[in-house]
């Protein structure tokens, strides 16, 4: 057998649109035969900076256009169009460039290809950090980067660094990046199957994939662009493909495979996925069609003795935005600069939501919610608490030390929730729901305490906390995962810290809610949405 090379990952054409930042920070020289693009490092941090800032504040008008898909589509349910509607209208304020598409403004992550006729004589990844440390320096943005000083004690870095840069060399003279901004909630939704040749056959697959899309649930703010990566030379190659193919990297793959290994998207089973995610019935996070926007599914080679599959999404902050240095100057992909336009004349008819007064009596509260059922949609108004993972180990430690539950815990419904940054002016910055699902671990003590008695915030829920729930009366609220800068701008009316103001967006916080948009998603009967689907 003669030798050839084949490129892995062959992408065959870029129809991305790029705007142009500057002219500024590039020249060409020759060197010897070889003409060398030579980069000012000062570019770098220019892209980086300008990249990571459009995409906190704007997305792809592709990715919008899919939710005005939804909002036409007359078999998508009023569920699904409530939260496209709600996606739209945060990008809609997002644009405004005060307040982020979403509350966790993500893990900043480069990947870069630099060819090797591209000369910067510098460290690319220090001036690239510099740029993505100014955006979250300048902008109102949240720092989310904890650094561990020991095994066990950590900090937040204040800075949002480290950022993830992966730069590779390839041939040419131009340097092409793929920026991310990639939150935990649909980072957690990441999944590695180490499985075996048995998997591969029609049969097996679509049972694998049926059982797996389960895993994924609504915590990482579904409609999703679902990718499934089967094979790889390695499960950290598999992985990465499903990284990059989730935010559109490998739109322009082919579509077959051949016997140099090239990575191929295997269009038919894209379909038959997609159709599998709509029949789920989970929906755009509280039932129906549109559980996924979109599907890749990408077949790579791999060890005979290896399956790696891997599975993950670009969730509703769909922020995945390309760069690239040339010749002729410094450019970004141009997003979607008037998302409104996408914006329907008139709301979509919804059946009026149930009105709760937060500032009753906690028992009052939860005598006026279990009066409905499951999946009854609420506008919630008055005093709620704000406190996440560290603030709920924080009060377990005050437990397990005989110390009483502080009142907040057992008087207000607690939002588990991180804000970015209040821009001046403003009463907060974008201040959406996370993941419950971290929290499940304390719900059954707290609530034994007379705290947690309702709770609030994003995605499916263990069976533990449904248990919990009918034990001791209490609900569990769904909030719409996505739209925290709507949420910031209409629905918060006052913010304050509380308690552990040392934790920074991690501290305790009473907030005054108006209008605020929830669902019934656990009630005190032992009736679970999520268990229904």
């Amino acid at each position: 057998m003669d030798f050839f090379y084949q490129d892995p990952y062959p992408i065959q054409k870029d129809t991305t649109t790029y705007r142009k930042i500057t002219s500024d920070f590039v020249k060409v020289e020759n060197l010897g035969d070889r003409q060398i693009l030579t980069v000012d490092p000062r570019g770098l941090e220019l892209l980086a900076e300008t990249a990571m800032d459009d995409v906190s504040f704007m997305l792809r008008t592709s990715h919008l256009e899919k939710l005005k898909a939804i909002l036409d589509d007359p078999e998508a349910t009023d569920n699904d169009r409530f939260v496209a509607y709600n996606l739209l209208q945060n990008a809609a304020v997002a644009i405004e460039g005060q307040l982020p598409s979403c509350q966790d403004t993500g893990t900043a992550i480069v990947m870069g290809k630099k060819g090797e006729n591209v000369y910067t004589g510098a460290n690319d990844a220090e001036w690239l950090s510099k740029g993505i440390f100014n955006v979250y320096q300048k902008k109102n943005l949240r720092y989310s980067q904890i650094v561990p000083i020991s095994m066990f004690e950590e900090k937040n870095s204040g800075s949002n660094l480290p950022a993830q840069i992966d730069l590779y060399a390839t041939t040419g003279a131009a340097y092409e990046f793929l920026f991310l901004a990639k939150g935990g909630g649909s980072a957690n939704k990441t999944f590695l199957y180490q499985k075996t040749k048995s998997l591969l056959n029609d049969k097996s697959m679509a049972e694998f994939i049926r059982e797996k899309i389960k895993d994924l649930g609504t915590s990482a703010c579904p409609p999703y662009h679902l990718a499934l990566v089967i094979g790889g030379t390695s499960a950290e190659a598999n992985l990465a493909a499903v990284k990059k193919a989730s935010a559109g990297y490998y739109d322009h793959l082919p579509t077959s495979g051949n016997m140099g290994g090239q990575a191929f998207r295997d269009l038919e089973w894209e379909k038959r996925l997609q159709l599998i995610c709509q029949e789920s019935m989970i929906g755009a996070q509280f039932g129906g069609k549109y559980f996924t926007h979109d599907v890749r599914v990408i077949r790579l080679p791999r060890h005979a003795a290896s399956c790696p599959v891997g599975l993950g999404v670009s969730c509703s902050a769909d922020r995945n935005i390309k760069g690239k240095i040339t010749a002729e100057g410094i450019f970004v992909e141009q997003l979607e600069q008037n998302p409104a336009r996408l914006l329907p004349a008139v709301a979509p008819h919804l059946e009026a939501p149930v009105v709760v007064d937060l500032n009753m009596p906690m028992d009052d509260i939860l005598a006026e919610l279990t009066k409905y059922p499951i999946k009854t949609r609420l506008m919630l108004n008055g005093t709620v608490i704000v406190a996440r993972d560290i603030a709920h180990a924080k009060i377990k430690e005050m437990l397990d030390s005989g110390q009483p539950m502080p009142e907040y815990f057992k008087n207000h419904p607690i939002y588990y929730a991180g804000p970015a940054k209040t821009p001046e002016g403003m009463a907060s910055g974008s201040f959406g729901p996370t993941t419950a699902g971290r929290m499940d671990p304390y719900v059954k003590e707290f609530q034994a305490a007379g705290g947690s008695k309702i709770m609030l915030a994003k995605g499916n829920r263990s069976k533990d906390v449904t248990d919990a729930c009918q034990q001791y009366g209490g609900f569990y609220l769904g909030s719409v995962g996505g739209p925290a800068a709507i949420l910031a701008k209409e629905n918060i009316l006052k913010v304050e810290v509380v308690d552990f103001e040392e934790l920074g967006m991690e501290a305790v916080r009473k907030i005054t809610v108006k209008n605020f948009p929830a669902f019934i998603i656990t009630d005190d009967k032992g009736n679970d949405f999520f268990a229904n689907l």
